[in-house]
């Protein structure tokens, strides 16, 4: 379904054209409200909206982030200076899980909640819903932003089925009883949904699910996990993407399945970037790099080239569908990167490799860091599930690792776990686990002091 046609079928070479005078506006509306960035662009030597420049300029302005945000926070400005719109006009205010430090609010006007349902509308449209189909979804409609995008489903005239996460039970039991065609949820949930069904003697392949929409973390874009999704549930898989301070599901797939199509035309504006050096990239097809993000039309605290430490990879090629705009898929994010001797490491592109070696693995694995913090010593440590009443098993961890040598360029140190250690999640899942990490600096203190750890594990 198209909900747009004018919009998301025009020719995209015109796209940053018909953007710039909604961007000069926004600008002007930022330098006219928000002392955030008056102050920012003030300090990068840009005094007045017109010096700021067009759209096409925008390679010039510094770029935003999380933590600036964050440090502009205070009790008397939880939401930050970037704040604009009169606390009146809000009409909503989510936040973010604070898993690394206090929560982020991020409010919307009626204005802004409307921009994001049609944002969210044409992500989930791509994926061929049709209006009178019933949708099950496990997204909370709150506290997180998650829950604005439920509003897409009405907007399109499906039925909504809302469950929330931690129901398992009784999100198995309405796709029983209310026979749902769609679900929504994240990949993580999809697989573990297809294990508790098992586990109950329940056959989804015989439900009447044909289709699942996952978003919310990288993975549905995987072949292996997408192909273990599918044929669990009998259904097709297709992802969404989003970010909580921009808008959600900014990014959604079409039956194609040739990538997320951007769905935020004339409403956000988006970048690709060098993540090293911050340079501008080329929208040019198979160009990897970080998406960052502008709002063209926000009114509650809008965001100016905010860095979403998401790496993608571009797709520009014609699509089959009609829609016009690039296309991503998510490779990782800077948030849960590693580095391992100068090589980045993202868990996903690890969890894409075990899954090379089903169905003699499940899928599930773990990296246990060593020490707190980016930086990490060869080997990485990796936990990796075997499958049930999985066979010739021999040399399967050196086999792994290997691979990972192969492919992504570190050395690890795998070790084989029975079925079912790992634990499984019921919204994201967590790759990195740091409960056995030191505390940043103490292996590198105690190295110095016992002496060179070689390669096999010996202390020289």
């Amino acid at each position: 379904m198209i909900v747009d046609r004018a919009v998301e079928t025009a020719a995209w070479d015109l796209q940053r054209e018909q953007d710039d005078a909604i961007y000069r506006r926004q600008i002007a509306y930022l330098f006219e409200g928000s002392r955030f960035y008056r102050e920012k662009l003030t300090q990068a030597g840009l005094a007045s909206p017109g010096a700021a420049g067009g759209i096409a300029d925008i390679a010039n302005l510094p770029f935003t982030t999380k933590d600036e945000i964050r440090q502009s926070c205070s009790t008397s400005n939880p939401i930050g200076t970037h704040l604009v719109a009169p606390e009146r006009d809000l009409v909503r205010i989510y936040s973010t899980s604070g898993t690394t430090g206090a929560p982020s609010y991020i409010p919307l006007t009626r204005q802004d909640l409307q921009n994001w349902i049609s944002i969210s509308s044409r992500s989930y449209g791509a994926a061929g819903v049709s209006p009178g189909n019933r949708i099950v979804s496990s997204y909370n409609a709150g506290p997180f932003v998650a829950g604005a995008a439920l509003g897409a489903f009405e907007a399109l005239g499906l039925c909504h089925i809302p469950v929330g996460t931690g129901n398992s039970e009784r999100l198995l039991a309405a796709v029983q009883l209310l026979r749902p065609e769609i679900l929504a949820c994240t990949p993580s949930y999809a697989l573990y949904l297809d294990e508790l069904a098992q586990a109950r003697g329940i056959d989804l392949r015989a439900s009447s699910v044909t289709h699942i929409l996952v978003a919310g973390e990288p993975g549905g874009g995987e072949p292996a996990i997408r192909a273990r999704i599918e044929q669990g549930w009998g259904a097709l898989v297709t992802e969404a993407m989003g970010i909580g301070d921009v808008s959600v599901s900014l990014w959604g797939e079409c039956e194609a399945r040739a990538g997320m199509h951007f769905s935020g035309r004339g409403l956000v504006h988006f970048e690709l970037i060098d993540p090293d050096s911050g340079a501008a990239l080329p929208l040019e097809n198979g160009t990897r790099g970080e998406l960052v993000y502008t709002h063209l039309a926000h009114r509650a605290a809008p965001v100016l080239r905010f860095r979403s430490r998401d790496h993608v990879v571009v797709s520009t090629g014609q699509c089959s569908c009609g829609r016009t705009s690039p296309r991503v898929r998510c490779i990782g994010r800077t948030d849960d990167m590693l580095i391992v001797r100068g090589v980045n490491v993202f868990p996903s592109a690890v969890r894409e490799v075990v899954n090379e070696f089903m169905p003699a693995v499940t899928g599930m694995m773990s990296i246990r860091p060593a020490a707190k913090g980016v930086r990490q010593d060869p080997p990485l440590p990796i936990i990796v599930e075997l499958a049930a009443g999985a066979s010739d098993t021999t040399g399967l961890a050196d086999r792994i690792r290997q691979r990972l040598r192969e492919k992504l360029v570190f050395a690890a140190a795998v070790e084989l776990v029975a079925a079912g250690s790992l634990p499984r999640a019921d919204y994201k899942s967590k790759l990195i686990d740091w409960k056995a990490a030191a505390p940043e600096g103490a292996l590198a203190q105690a190295d110095s002091r016992i002496g060179e750890v070689s390669p096999g594990g010996a202390v020289a």
